[in-house]
């Protein structure tokens, strides 16, 4: 069974839900990066200090920082005799890709499957507007698909190249497409 594996695909597809759900019934740690950081913050550690500065200037937190709080969590992960790790929200781009993969490296922690999660748009820009979110209006979801498109999805051919990526039609129940990516675990 695959035990590191990366969740791409663009907002609203479902990663974070299938996510918890895969690390729930296989043991795996759910390594989101927006949650490493709030985690960081919240217990005041000096990456936390250093990100919250930052985030409170109104500033994205650099790649930098972001894969040493990475690194952090994978090393407790490993220290603590962790079985396995599932990634979601980082890498956002190749570079960020680039800069993950000499880290996981170094820690000898390799990703062992890359799943893309593919939805058509027009269902990305419903589930988006049905969340109910402040930020979720039409524009602000064209954009983010816009960013996704330029930034993120180049992520597809990078590790298609390293014969990691497997796709996954998200499209379904939520049970359903879990089933779909479990099937690609074993």
């Amino acid at each position: 069974m695959k035990q590191r594996v990366l969740f791409i695909g663009p907002p609203g597809a479902g990663k974070g839900t299938q996510a918890e759900r895969l690390c729930a019934g296989r043991g795996l740690v759910h390594l989101s990066t927006g949650d490493l950081l709030r985690a960081e913050v919240a217990a005041a550690t000096d990456l936390g200090k250093t990100a919250e500065s930052i985030m409170a200037r109104g500033e994205l937190v650099s790649d930098a920082l972001v894969l040493a709080i990475v690194r952090n969590r994978l090393e407790q992960q490993a220290g603590a005799g962790g079985k396995g790790w599932l990634l979601d929200g980082f890498p956002r781009t190749v570079n960020q890709a680039n800069a993950l993969d000499t880290l996981l490296l170094e820690l000898s922690q390799q990703i062992e499957l890359v799943v893309l999660m593919e939805l058509d748009d027009a269902l990305l820009i419903q589930r988006l507007m049905s969340r109910g979110r402040a930020d979720d209006n039409a524009d602000v979801i064209q954009h983010r698909l816009e960013v996704y498109r330029e930034q993120t999805a180049p992520l597809a051919a990078y590790y298609r190249e390293r014969q990691l990526l497997q796709s996954v039609e998200a499209e379904g129940p939520v049970d359903e497409v879990a089933a779909r990516i479990e099937a690609l675990l074993d």
